[in-house]
C-alpha cells in the first residue's frame, strides 16, 4: 500500500482508463485481500510446524520455515487494514482516511512492517536460490557449502540487514490530522449530517533528506537488484537443473542406479525450489519494471504506479500464501509430513502395502523392496530436500 504524497494536485488524469480500471478494483480489493490473508495464515502456520519437525532438519527447510515466519506476520498485519480501510471504508473520506486515531496509527505500523517482512521475505527467496544453486553445482562439497550454520547465519544477516536499510522508511510515513471542508479534494455530501470541523486522519510521506534516501534505498535494494538477482538465479537453476538430469540419465544407461535415484531426487527439490523463486520474479519484475519508469518517467509514479498499487499488493498476497500448495504438490516428504502431523488420528496402511504383499507371493518382493531400499537412501542423502 502506498500513501498519498504531501504535494496535492488537481491535475487531470493522463490515463483516465487505469484510473478508472483502479477505482472499481478497489471496490473488491478488500474482500479478495481479506480472503487470501485468511488462507495464507492458516498455510503459513502448517507450513511452520511441518517444517521445524524432526525429520525435516534440512538448511534449505530452515530457510523455508523462516520464509514461512516473514509470510506469516505479513498476512497477520494485512488482515486487519483490508479490513477497516477497505471493506469498512468510510464514504466521506478520502483514501486512506479514517476518523480514529489508533487505526492511522496502525496503518502506519503496517506501512513499515510490511515493507520489512517483504525484503526479507525477497531475500531469503534468493538465499534459497543461491544455497540450492551451490549444491547443484558442486554435490561433493554441498553439504558443507550450504551446512546448517551457514543457513542460520545468512537468515540472521537477511533480518538484521533489512530492519537497518528500512530505518529511512520508518521515518518518511506521517499523520496528518484535517478538517473535512479542509481538505481542498474532497467536499461535503450534501446529506451529510457532519461539521464543518469534522476531524480524519490520513497519512502523507514527509519530504526531505530521509524521503530521498528512502526511495533510491527501496527501488535499488527492495526492487531492481532483487529483480536482477531472481532473474539470474532462475536461468541459472534452470540451466543446472537440465545438466543434472543429463548427467542423470547417463548414470542410469550406465547402470548406475543408486547414483541416478539421487540425482532424482535431487532434481526434484530443484524443480520445487524453482517454483518458489520463479514465483517471486514473477511478482516482483513489474515492481521492478514500475520503479524504473518512476525514477526516469516524470509523474510515472502518480499516473501508473500509484493506480496499480492495490493490484500488485495482491499479486504479493497471492506470493506469499502459494507455498503450502507448492510443498504439498511437489514434496512427497512435505506431505508424509503433513499427515503423520494433522492425520495422526487416521491409522493408514503404508503406500503400496497390499501391493508388496501380493508381489511376495508371486516371489518378486526381494525386487521390489530392492528398488525402494535404494530410492529411500536416496531421500537419505539429500539433506536439502523438504
Amino acid at each position: 500500500m502506498a500513501v498519498e504524497s504531501s504535494e496535492e494536485t488537481e491535475a487531470t488524469p493522463r490515463y483516465p482508463q487505469l484510473q478508472a480500471f483502479s477505482a472499481h478494483y478497489s471496490e473488491i480489493h478488500g474482500y479478495i485481500a481479506v480472503a487470501v490473508c485468511l488462507w495464507g495464515t492458516v498455510a503459513n502456520m502448517a507450513n511452520i510446524i511441518v517444517l521445524t519437525r524432526p525429520k525435516m532438519n534440512s538448511s534449505t527447510n530452515l530457510i523455508l520455515m523462516w520464509l514461512a515466519v516473514a509470510d506469516l506476520l505479513t498476512m497477520i498485519s494485512c488482515l486487519p487494514v483490508n479490513i477497516h480501510f477497505y471493506i469498512m471504508k468510510d464514504p466521506l473520506l478520502p483514501f486512506p482516511s479514517t476518523r480514529t486515531l489508533h487505526w492511522i496509527r496502525y496503518l502506519i505500523f503496517y506501512i513499515n512492517f510490511t515493507v520489512a517482512c517483504h525484503t526479507v521475505a525477497i531475500w531469503l527467496t534468493i538465499t534459497l536460490a543461491i544455497f540450492r544453486y551451490l549444491y547443484i553445482c558442486w554435490p561433493s562439497s554441498g553439504a558443507s557449502l550450504c551446512s546448517m550454520k551457514r543457513a542460520q547465519a545468512a537468515i540472521v544477516a537477511v533480518y538484521a540487514s533489512t530492519a537497518v536499510f528500512c530505518i529511512p522508511n520508518y521515518l518518511v510515513p506521517e499523520m496528518k490530522e484535517r478538517t473535512v471542508m479542509a481538505d481542498n479534494n474532497y467536499r461535503l455530501d450534501v446529506n451529510s449530517t457532519s461539521s464543518e470541523d469534522d476531524v480524519y486522519y490520513t497519512v502523507q510521506d514527509r519530504t526531505g533528506i530521509f524521503n530521498t534516501i528512502n526511495y533510491w534505498i527501496q527501488a535499488f535494494f527492495f526492487k531492481l537488484i532483487p529483480c536482477v538477482l531472481l532473474t539470474i538465479l532462475t536461468i541459472l537453476l534452470v540451466v543446472a537443473m537440465h545438466q543434472a538430469n543429463v548427467r542423470r540419465m547417463k548414470l542410469k544407461s550406465q547402470g548406475r542406479q543408486d547414483e541416478s535415484d539421487r540425482a532424482r531426487e535431487h532434481n526434484r527439490t530443484t524443480a520445487m525450489l524453482l517454483a518458489v523463486v520463479g514465483l517471486f520474479l514473477i511478482t516482483e519484475l513489474p515492481q521492478g519494471v514500475l520503479t524504473l519508469g518512476s525514477i526516469f518517467v516524470t509523474d510515472f509514479f502518480e499516473d501508473v504506479y500509484w493506480p496499480l498499487g492495490d493490484l500488485l499488493d495482491i499479486m504479493a498476497l497471492l506470493n506469499n500464501s502459494i507455498n503450502f500448495v507448492l510443498y504439498c504438490t511437489m514434496s512427497r516428504q512435505f506431505r508424509e509430513t503433513f499427515v503423520e502431523v494433522f492425520c495422526a488420528f487416521r491409522q493408514v496402511e503404508p503406500a503400496g502395502w497390499f501391493k508388496l504383499k501380493s508381489i511376495a507371493q508371486t516371489g518378486e518382493a526381494g525386487d521390489v523392496l530392492s528398488r525402494r531400499s535404494r530410492r529411500m537412501k536416496a531421500e537419505t542423502n539429500d539433506r536439502t530436500d523438504v
